[in-house]
């Protein structure tokens, strides 16, 4: 009977995929600007330090004495480490914010399009700054465009919960993620054809500002393009009006198939349980984060490769972390969460042993004495793609099988809070261990080591009960991850 009233309900309820797909352009805008934030600004900090502590560029550092270029890593982690930081503090301000703002437009669009416009402005003054070697202008841009892209990220995020009913809300956000990716990859290809290290590996009086300068030029067009497609086509205010009896629907479905539990205190063993797997996920997260952080570096500086081979492993490393979420749902079916997530682990840490043992290939290729890039690498990339995409499809639903409907809210804070902590410490950690070790190889070791732990930790205190309030996502819902 209780089949018979879901599928009933059920019935009722179909998801808008153009209206979705608009809704993904706030994402498309989103990770378009922080993919280029993130690959080109970690080189641009490392550059500009350089000389204000040596009087001597990177590039020049690099064919002198490249262990000074190490010294700085760790102001480097400091500042990009503020993203994160920025985000516990200003992510919930700006939710509560906009959850409690009225106005003609809605309550998320006067965010999304503050946000969009002044971080539209701001982002192009990073790289003028830089080239003009004005530190001081370089960091505050950088500050201006963190926090108002807070205040555009949650509730750009929000919007799509305000309009779609619960049931449909996973397969929304693989739609609106594959929007995401598509802005990523815009920046991806930004970064091939426009090498940053043919900036930084070029004499003062060579460098031509438009390669770096370009980049962030069409990210803030495009940003703005994508905002303007958002503000013309949802209209926030009639949709969540026309929607109001899915919306009420979508509760009543939600209410059948999770039901509450008891109000009773969490027992002891669902505690530890909780505890081990946000502990094994704050270590994950450092390491997965400490390669993106610096990977860009890492291929400029130690490897001593084009910039563009970094833009190739993201493309590598996104195609594989696809199959990873398409195909986790149906192996956790057959042998349960634990053990998915214990073999992606694995199967990560697997990659980064292997690339603890690549080193620079020493076969000059480029105009400016670049090294061919080591094709191991993308191998490398392609296996951790894969294994962290197992672990991030099925630690979140984990985390929700502990709890009450509701407490769900609850939860999901311990475990953002978990990653978003790991995401704050990592690059600052791992900055001070380059300056204390004064080698580049220490990036993959470091990564090694926490993901060997995380293993560690979650593989002997986490058991594995089956989903029974949460089941396993498959095909499109899987991007929701």
């Amino acid at each position: 009977m209780k089949k018979e009233n879901n599928a009933n309900l059920n019935s009722g309820l179909k998801l808008n995929y153009r209206r979705t797909s608009l809704i993904g352009f706030a994402f498309f805008g989103i990770l378009l600007l922080w993919q280029v934030y993130d690959s080109w600004c970690p080189t641009f900090l490392t550059d500009i330090f350089a000389r204000k502590m040596y009087g001597l560029s990177s590039a020049e550092l690099k064919a002198g004495d490249p262990s000074k270029i190490l010294n700085v890593q760790w102001i480097v982690g400091i500042i990009m480490a503020c993203d994160n930081f920025a985000a516990l503090l200003l992510l919930p301000l700006f939710g509560n914010l906009s959850d409690k703002t009225k106005s003609p437009i809605g309550k998320r669009m006067p965010y999304i399009m503050t946000g969009t416009f002044v971080v539209a402005v701001a982002f192009p003054f990073i790289p003028l700054f830089f080239h003009y070697n004005n530190m001081v202008g370089m960091v505050i841009m950088m500050a201006v465009t963190l926090i108002f892209m807070m205040m555009y990220r949650n509730p750009a995020v929000a919007l799509m919960p305000d309009i779609t009913p619960k049931p449909l809300r996973a397969k929304a956000n693989g739609i609106i993620n594959i929007m995401g990716y598509l802005g990523g990859a815009s920046a991806t290809v930004l970064g091939i054809f426009l090498k940053l290290s043919d900036y930084i590996n070029a004499p003062d009086a060579a460098r031509n500002m438009w390669i770096i300068e370009i980049p962030f030029i069409v990210a803030s067009i495009l940003m703005v393009i994508s905002a303007l497609v958002l503000f013309f086509t949802v209209k926030e205010n009639k949709i969540a009006e026309e929607v109001k009896e899915e919306m009420e629907l979508g509760e009543k479905l939600a209410a059948v198939e999770t039901p509450i539990d008891d109000d009773k205190p969490m027992s002891k063993a669902n505690k530890n349980m909780l505890l081990a797997i946000l502990a094994a996920e704050f270590l994950w997260f450092m390491a997965d984060n400490s390669i993106g952080t610096y990977i860009g570096n890492y291929v400029i500086y130690y490897m001593n490769s084009v910039s563009s081979a970094t833009m190739f492993l993201t493309i590598i490393g996104g195609i594989a972390s696809m199959v990873g979420f398409a195909t986790a749902g149906a192996i956790a079916d057959k042998i349960g969460r634990k053990w998915t997530i214990s073999i992606g682990l694995i199967v990560s840490c697997v990659g980064l042993m292997i690339m603890c043992m690549v080193g620079p290939s020493g076969k000059v290729v480029g105009e400016h004495g670049e090294f061919a890039f080591p094709t191991l690498l993308y191998v490398v990339w392609a296996i951790k793609g894969f294994g962290m995409a197992l672990v991030h499809n099925c630690s979140f639903p984990m985390v929700v099988e502990l709890c009450s409907s509701k407490k769900i809210g609850k939860f999901t804070g311990y475990y953002y809070s978990a990653s978003m902590s790991a995401q704050t410490v990592t690059p600052i950690l791992l900055g001070f261990v380059f300056n204390a070790t004064g080698a580049w190889r220490a990036l993959p070791i470091y990564a090694t080591i926490l993901i060997t732990l995380s293993c560690i930790v979650f593989t002997i205190l986490v058991k594995n009960v089956h989903a029974v309030k949460v089941p396993n996502t498959k095909g499109l819902e899987a991007l929701d991850s």
